[in-house]
């Protein structure tokens, strides 16, 4: 795509919409035609909060009520109004840029393959051709941007010797990492609707919900276009951080687009959830003395959490709180058919400050469908249960596995985390089928009883795979530490 100074993230296209390659915001809010925002899960977690932060500020909400009046076509409409008022604060480049600040021009140079996590730059080994840095045009620049503010990398990488607010001493060398994106990596989720419009009605939250909430001081608050910090600290600065929009398009890094690279110095420092001020996206254990975060896991995928997530629905609740869950699910139940659930992230590893990607880190994401009227207290412990079997039948098969290598004098520990990895693997294509099965329905105890049975055989496919049974040493280890899955089926076969 050619470039151009009259670039404008309204007009132009930049966002990836799955199967419908890249469109503006002015094409995303004026459509119900397109289904999905595509992309890795950083850019689509990115992406979706800047639509909601649009959504919130083009149609405040007070309550619920306001909310179900709205509706996903109204909040559409009020969101190109509100763009067509803001329009010259949308261009990439100019005297007043998009998310930029043009005074830290002072500031070195970074290429922009640096802040590409999946891109290999200074010494790091080139493996794939995906791996080596190319040139970025504006739409790809664009979605960097936007994704970098709250998911930028701890590291030296900033240019902290530039300071635009005079006598503030709190930048160091390195600096720290964006507020979505933490010390391992944050899992985020949302909720889903048939096509972008309503996904991005089914996450608006309302005053009301915020202010009971009471985790941003500001409550909802000003987007950063509206009216940019003059420096680290100021008035606007302190509004941005104790707000919610100004967390879902935080400003955690000062930069500034150039033809090559971006000028780049690190910009606020938020608070996190160690200090009771995070995401509504993320979820966190809140009932021991101190918050901790649930973390991106790719050898745990997300779909495996939704119990954990969804724990609001079983009376008393649960050690997992997802305010966004917790708030949007059950007024999604009460207004519309079915919605989807996403979770995902990107988890990173950390080294004397310096946040990279590495080993088995990855972007992970999970997305899972509900009916509204199957949803309760019923369906989730039927979910619970189901979830408790498959996580004892997986150490089962690794307990099986270690034993048969052991009884062979040799390590299986490795080989143990292979089966079940390979397990859980197989379970996540039958994982859809599962949740729609544990609704209250006489046909769906038959149905229950046929996937489990479909699980366990999965771990006996598993044992025979990795513990051979040829030689007569082998047969009598394979036979000592065979699978004993029984006790999941109350006497009937499995």
């Amino acid at each position: 795509m050619k470039e151009t100074h009259s670039f404008n993230l309204i007009d132009h296209p930049w966002i990836p919409v799955v199967d419908s390659g890249r469109k503006g915001l002015k094409e995303i809010f004026e459509n119900r035609e397109y289904k999905a925002i595509g992309g890795n899960p950083v850019q689509k977690i990115a992406v979706l909060k800047l639509l909601q932060a649009i959504a919130m500020r083009a149609a405040p909400l007070a309550n619920e009520e306001s909310w179900v009046t709205l509706g996903p076509e109204e909040m559409g409409r009020k969101c190109l109004a509100y763009l067509k008022k803001w329009h010259d604060r949308f261009f990439l480049y100019g005297e007043r840029p998009f998310l930029q600040m043009p005074a830290v021009e002072k500031a070195e140079v970074q290429s922009y393959g640096a802040m590409l996590p999946e891109i290999a730059t200074g010494n790091t080994t080139i493996l794939t051709q995906w791996h080596k840095e190319r040139h970025l045009d504006d739409r790809e620049r664009a979605l960097l941007l936007v994704s970098l503010m709250g998911f930028a990398f701890s590291g030296k990488k900033v240019d902290n010797s530039v300071i635009l607010t005079p006598g503030y001493s709190g930048k160091k060398k390195s600096a720290k990492p964006g507020p979505a994106l933490a010390f391992r990596g944050l899992l985020h989720s949302f909720l889903l609707g048939k096509d972008i419009l309503t996904t991005v009605w089914l996450n608006m939250l309302t005053q009301e919900e915020v202010e009971n909430w009471g985790v941003f001081e500001s409550g909802i608050g000003v987007p950063p276009w509206e009216n940019m910090p003059k420096g680290e600290v100021c008035e606007v600065a302190e509004g941005l951080k104790t707000s919610l929009i100004g967390r879902l398009v935080p400003l955690s890094r000062f930069c500034l687009l150039r033809p090559t690279g971006l000028h780049y110095s690190e910009g606020l420092q938020y608070m996190n959830y160690a200090d009771g001020v995070y995401d509504p996206s993320i979820a966190v254990n809140v009932k021991g003395k101190r918050i901790k975060a649930l973390w991106t896991d790719p050898e745990k995928r997300p779909w495996r959490q939704l119990p954990s997530l969804l724990s609001f629905i079983r009376q008393g609740g649960g050690d997992i709180d997802c305010f966004q869950l917790r708030v949007c699910v059950p007024r999604a139940i009460r207004h519309v058919d079915s919605f989807g659930i996403w979770t995902g992230g990107l988890k990173v590893s950390s080294n004397a400050g310096e946040q990279y990607v590495s080993g088995k880190d990855d972007f992970v994401e999970s997305e899972v469908w509900l009916s509204s009227h199957m949803v309760n207290e019923i369906w989730f412990n039927n979910l619970q249960t189901e979830m408790k079997n498959m996580e004892d039948m997986a150490k089962l098969l690794y307990a099986c596995i270690n034993a048969y290598f052991f009884s062979m004098k040799s390590d299986g520990k490795a080989k143990a985390a292979q089966g079940v990895g390979l397990f859980w693997e197989l379970c996540e294509h039958d994982f859809q089928e599962l949740v729609d099965a544990c609704a209250a329905r006489e046909e769906s105890k038959e149905l229950l009883q046929s996937l489990r049975r479909r699980f366990a055989h999965r771990v006996n496919e598993i044992y025979n795979r990795f513990c051979p049974n040829e030689t007569a040493r082998q047969m009598e280890a394979w036979a000592q530490c065979r699978p004993g899955l029984g006790k999941f089926f109350k006497g009937e076969r499995p």
